[in-house]
């Protein structure tokens, strides 16, 4: 029951309108199309002709931020989901699928393993001081 007492509860907030639920906007996918795990620091990159993402019927509205967020300056995996204020796994999904259509692309980080090491950097500074 509502919390008026009808017995038909409505699935939406008289305040933000209709709730889309996740699993809406992904079609029931948990994992994009893109075959790797997306990081949470990964950078998303939007494509040079992904400029007019508007003008593309095939993409959702939450597509369609995505891209605009980046076009501003490239956003982080977690940073698109904080600013889309969705879940994380459906901004995975949803990036999946623009780096599929090729409106985006994504940088991963560097893993601590392939970082060069610290006493080499020092030596580094150490030699230019030196000059």
């Amino acid at each position: 029951m509502s919390d008026d007492g009808s017995a038909n509860p409505h699935w939406y907030d008289d305040d933000a309108g209709p709730v889309v639920r996740p699993y809406a906007m992904t079609r029931g996918r948990t994992a994009g199309a893109a075959r790797h795990r997306l990081d949470l620091i990964a950078l998303v990159v939007p494509e040079p002709h992904a400029d007019d993402a508007e003008a593309d019927q095939t993409l959702s509205p939450e597509h369609v931020d995505i891209i605009e967020l980046c076009q501003e300056a490239p956003q982080s995996v977690a940073e698109l989901a904080s600013s889309l204020d969705l879940p994380l796994g459906v901004v995975r999904v949803l990036i999946g699928d623009l780096v599929e259509d090729e409106l985006v692309h994504v940088t991963r980080p560097v893993p601590p393993a392939e970082l060069p090491d610290e006493s080499i950097l020092r030596d580094v500074i150490t030699g230019l001081r030196a000059l």
